[in-house]
């Protein structure tokens, strides 16, 4: 019998096979064997230069930026330290601390890499 990979969305380890597809039961996500063999699940956050950012990078801000339910916003030049990368569906996709702010998740186009 085959080891059948975890859903990489999920990680669930009850997937199955259907056709040329494994499929997850547990959150129905979807993907070819084809895509399986190639890593292609890899998030990759660039920055407004280009710059590819990782987990723990340091990054400065860009852009004023104003903050919902808060008086004051980010600053330009403001420098946020170990900024953590997720997957976010709005663009959101770094999770960061600003001191003065808390925790907040940023856009990738309003950062650079420091």
């Amino acid at each position: 019998m085959s080891q059948l990979p975890n859903c990489p969305k999920c990680g669930s380890e009850y997937t199955y096979e259907d056709g040329n597809l494994y499929i997850c039961p547990e959150c129905a996500h979807e993907w070819s064997q084809d895509a399986s063999l190639e890593n292609n699940d890899a998030l990759v956050v660039k920055d407004a230069n280009g710059t590819i950012l990782q987990d723990g990078d340091d990054v400065t801000v860009i852009k004023d930026l104003k903050v919902k339910g808060s008086s004051s916003g980010i600053k330009v030049g403001t420098k946020i330290k170990g900024i953590r990368l997720v997957e976010g569906n709005d663009g959101h996709n770094i999770d960061c601390k600003v001191t003065g702010v808390g925790a907040i998740k940023l856009k990738q186009e309003f950062v650079k890499k420091s």
